[in-house]
C-alpha cells in the first residue's frame, strides 16, 4: 500500500514541483488548503484535495480540520509550503512534519528574532531594533532605513526611507533596519537535522510589484557557507528560505528569513525532491539557468511599453515552471484554479503575489 503525503497548500506553483517529486517515487499525495479546487490539484500527482477553513477565520478551526484530514487520509508526512506552515508546526498529530517546532518555526519567521538568531551565531545581518525604541530612532538619524512589519511577506508593508527621515507610525509591530545597498538574491534549502541537502541561490529577473515572476539562478560561496552555518547552528529540519544582500564587496547580508518553501525550489529536478527530503539525497539542479511563471509574465507584457519586444522573446523563450508534457492540466486550468486570487488581486487593486497567501499568513 502507498504511503501518503500531504501538501498544505496546492494554489502556488511550488507545491505542484513537490506533489509531482512524491508522486513520481510511489507516494500518494493529497492537497489540503482553503481553495478546494486549485493548481496542484488539478495535477494527476494528486489524488485528493481536501477543503479547508482559513486559519485567517480561526487557528483552531484550521488545524482541527487538518488533523481530521490527516487521520483520515493516513497521511504519513505532512508538507507545509508556504506562508501556512506557522499554523501547520502547531499541528498536533501522529504524521511526521517536515518542519521544525512551532517555537523554532515563529522565531525565525518574525523579522528580529532572525536577527537575534543570526546574531547569536556570528553572522552578518543589518542593525535592527523594534520601531519606537530609542536605537531605532538613532539609528535612523545616522543611515538609510527600512521598515516592515515583523510577519510581512512578499513586500507587505515595506518602506524605504533615508538617513534624518522621520520614522513612520504603524499600527502593527515593526522592526527599523539598516539599508545595506547591494544586490538582493534569494535562497531555497532542503535541510535535514542541520545538514544542507540542496540549495539553490538565484535573484528575479522580472518582477511584477515586489514579486519575481521570472528567477535567475546563480552561485555565491560566501552565501552558502552563511547559510549552512545558519543551518547547522539552529539544527534545522525541513525547508528554509533567505533573502540576502550583496554589498559592494560582494559580503552576503541576511534581511530576513522564510521557513517555507520559495521559487528557488523550481531550480531543483523535479524527481529528486523526495528524495531528498525522505532519505537526505542531494538534488541534481536543472540545467536551465533561468525560469518564468508564464501567466504572470504574459499579464506584464504591454505592447505599447518600452521593451515590449524584448519582454516577448522572453516570454516565448523562457521555461514555465507549471508546464510538463506529462501533466498539462495544471499549466492549462491556471486562469481558472487561480481566479480566486486573480478576483481578489483586482479588488485589492494589488498584484498577485501580494494577496495570494492573505488568508493563511500568520497572525498574532
Amino acid at each position: 500500500m502507498s504511503r501518503t503525503a500531504l501538501l498544505t497548500l496546492g494554489r502556488l506553483p511550488k507545491a505542484l514541483d513537490i506533489a509531482r517529486s512524491f508522486s513520481a517515487a510511489g507516494w500518494r499525495v493529497v492537497v489540503a488548503e482553503p481553495y478546494g479546487w486549485n493548481l496542484t490539484s488539478a495535477s494527476r500527482a494528486v489524488v485528493h484535495a481536501r477543503t479547508l477553513p482559513p486559519p485567517s477565520a480561526g487557528k483552531a478551526e484550521y488545524l482541527a480540520a487538518l488533523a481530521a484530514v490527516v487521520a483520515e487520509e493516513g497521511v504519513e508526512l505532512v508538507i507545509p509550503v508556504s506562508e501556512e506552515t506557522m499554523h501547520v508546526a502547531h499541528l498536533a498529530s501522529p504524521a511526521r512534519l517536515f518542519t521544525m517546532p512551532a517555537a523554532d518555526v515563529l522565531r525565525v519567521y518574525h523579522k528580529r528574532g532572525f536577527i537575534a538568531v543570526a546574531e547569536s551565531l556570528g553572522l552578518d545581518v543589518p542593525e535592527s531594533h523594534a520601531l519606537g525604541s530609542a536605537e531605532a530612532a538613532a539609528l535612523a538619524a545616522r543611515a538609510d532605513f527600512i521598515t516592515k512589519p515583523v510577519h510581512s511577506c512578499s513586500g507587505r508593508g515595506v518602506r524605504f526611507l533615508q538617513a534624518g527621515d522621520a520614522p513612520p507610525q504603524e499600527q502593527v509591530e515593526t522592526i527599523l533596519q539598516a539599508r545595506v545597498h547591494g544586490d538582493i538574491i534569494s535562497s531555497c534549502s532542503i535541510i535535514r537535522e542541520g545538514r544542507v541537502v540542496g540549495n539553490v541561490l538565484y535573484r528575479g529577473s522580472q518582477f511584477s510589484g515586489s514579486v519575481a515572476i521570472a528567477f535567475e539562478r546563480i552561485e555565491h560561496a560566501a552565501t552558502e557557507a552563511w547559510i549552512a552555518a545558519f543551518a547547522a547552528g539552529t539544527g534545522w529540519t525541513g525547508f528554509l528560505s533567505f533573502d540576502f544582500i550583496l554589498d559592494a564587496a560582494g559580503r552576503p547580508w541576511g534581511i530576513e528569513c522564510n521557513p517555507r518553501v520559495t521559487s528557488g525550489v523550481h531550480f531543483f529536478e523535479t524527481a529528486d525532491i523526495a528524495p531528498a527530503v525522505l532519505e537526505g539525497r542531494p538534488p541534481r539542479l536543472r540545467e536551465a539557468h533561468e525560469l518564468q511563471q508564464f501567466y504572470s509574465c504574459l499579464t506584464d507584457l504591454r505592447p505599447f511599453r518600452a521593451g515590449y519586444f524584448s519582454r516577448l522573446r522572453r516570454l516565448l523563450s523562457l521555461r514555465d515552471v507549471t508546464w510538463e508534457g506529462r501533466d498539462p492540466w495544471p499549466f492549462v486550468s491556471m486562469i481558472g484554479t487561480s481566479w480566486p486570487i486573480i478576483r481578489e488581486a483586482a479588488r485589492r487593486r494589488a498584484t498577485f503575489g501580494e494577496v495570494a497567501t492573505l488568508d493563511v499568513g500568520w497572525y498574532d
